[in-house]
């Protein structure tokens, strides 16, 4: 494993409250990281990158992820989170990455929330 996938680890899966994740380089839509078994398309990549470009949009309509489509919970120019049934999507911007976290039923969506913004805040103190 790399850094990236070891950062991934501790600080989002082993909460326990994260399902899968991943981390995006925004500028090419290239997944640097992710967690076992998270396979991201490039067209889904690019889906979920878009809906950054305009959140009351993303907010309105919502987000088609995984063969679902989730109701937008919040939209803002750094976060999205949302929601499909009993699972979740979290979505969060630094400088240069994009961190993408879902939870599932047995999880609790704000220990979700809570870790993937702290990982996005480490890498916005290291200018990532």
């Amino acid at each position: 494993m790399n850094q990236l996938s070891n950062l991934l680890q501790d600080a989002l899966i082993s909460t326990g409250h994260v399902h899968q994740c991943a981390i995006i380089r925004r500028n090419d839509a290239n997944v640097r990281a992710s967690s076992l078994g998270f396979n991201l398309y490039p067209d889904q990549v690019s889906l979920l990158l878009d809906a950054f470009k305009n959140p009351p949009q993303t907010r309105q309509d919502g987000i088609y992820f995984d063969e679902a489509q989730y109701k937008c919970i919040r939209a803002d120019k750094n976060s999205i989170y949302a929601k499909c049934t009993k699972k979740g999507l979290v979505l969060v911007k630094t400088v240069t990455l994009m961190i993408i976290a879902t939870y599932n039923e047995n999880m609790f969506p704000s220990v979700c929330v809570e870790a993937v913004e702290k990982l996005a805040d480490y890498f916005k103190e290291k200018g990532m």
